[in-house]
């Protein structure tokens, strides 16, 4: 399939869900590499000021709006040459705690939105998905695309659900999709977030606080913001037969580590921090990736590794750049939503 830029010559890129922790990152980088940007956001975080940075671009816009409001998803598509779908109630745990607003969000959003992209000559879209997939693996063997999937929880089951829509749609569409499972995201951000498991254990333990690590042995794969970025656009610009209803791991294989490795290397850089372990908490995943078919179809390799972003992390705590943390939690989590939203008369 064919590339379609604008008359200008410049590719339309629309990030649906693009207010959050890893979309900011993706829209500057992509507006440095003259792409023209639109961002499709609810913002039940409150996130709107990590706009900020990026309005003054001429080439960047932001809806706020619901993509399952028609409007706002009409005005998401209109005259985008590529999408990304980033959008969604993000992680177990809020998903858990909020599951009518899942079903609204993940379930029945999600799929209105990707039985709406087609016949509008799009080049690209791309799903961003989760290595959460995977769910538990016993034996500690590598997961490559092709392993079988086992979600554990709702907000994994609707990833599934929506991976398996778009790859049933292979044939059918005048677009190509390309599916992307992300490891766990990690890296200083506009929206930098403290619950997830990198930045928490570093911030926990930076500020001396007793860290409570269950199930210490347990394995994820980590990816920084910025890697992300980088594979996100080598989709965009991928011949199409390299990426056409193919599905991706994102990350690399030697940020797979255990929480208890995660704590030995954090422990170089602040030592003595205070840990106990437990074993059996309420997050059984386990799962190590294989990340070798992102590496050979698309040259993609991470340039930062989890020490990285513990040095750089670090580096951001020392100058006291959240220290609005306390009054803005839920600004670096996802911890708490009111959906529908509350509207300003």
């Amino acid at each position: 399939m064919n590339i379609l830029p604008e008359k200008n010559g410049k590719r339309t890129v629309t990030i649906f869900g693009g207010g959050g922790y890893i979309g900011p990152v993706i829209a500057q980088r992509l507006l440095n590499n003259g792409y023209k940007v639109r961002i499709i956001d609810l913002f039940l975080y409150e996130s709107q000021n990590v706009m900020l940075g990026l309005l003054a671009h001429p080439d960047f816009e932001v809806v706020a709006g619901d993509y399952a409001d028609p409007k706002i998803l009409k005005q998401g598509i209109s005259g985008a040459t590529d999408i990304i779908i980033l959008a969604g109630l993000v992680g177990d745990p809020i998903t858990k705690k909020y599951p009518e607003a899942h079903k609204a969000i993940n379930q029945l959003g999600m799929s209105n939105l990707i039985n709406s992209l087609n016949g509008h000559s799009l080049s690209r879209v791309i799903f961003v998905s989760t290595c959460s997939n995977y769910g538990l693996i016993e034996k500690n063997e590598l997961a490559d695309e092709n392993y079988e999937l086992s979600p554990l929880s709702l907000y994994a089951t609707a990833k599934v659900e929506a991976e398996k829509q778009i790859l049933r749609l292979k044939g059918k569409t005048d677009f190509d999709a390309t599916i992307l499972r992300f490891a766990t995201a990690f890296g200083l951000a506009p929206r930098m977030r403290f619950d997830l498991t990198v930045s928490q254990f570093i911030q926990e333990m930076f500020l001396k606080r007793e860290l409570v690590v269950y199930d210490p042995d347990t394995w994820r794969p980590y990816c920084h913001v910025q890697d992300f970025a980088s594979a996100i656009q080598n989709v965009l610009e991928a011949p199409s037969k390299m990426i056409s209803f193919e599905v991706f791991n994102a990350g690399g294989q030697d940020n797979n580590y255990t929480k208890r490795m995660l704590v030995e290397l954090i422990s170089k850089y602040i030592p003595n921090p205070p840990i106990t372990y437990q074993e059996f908490g309420s997050d059984p995943r386990n799962y190590r990736v294989n990340f070798d078919k992102i590496t050979s179809k698309l040259n993609f390799f991470p340039c930062f590794s989890v020490e990285d972003g513990i040095k750089e992390l670090i580096a951001a705590l020392e100058q006291d750049l959240f220290s609005d943390q306390d009054f803005r939690p839920n600004f670096y989590g996802n911890y708490a939503i009111t959906f529908p939203p509350e509207k300003n008369e």
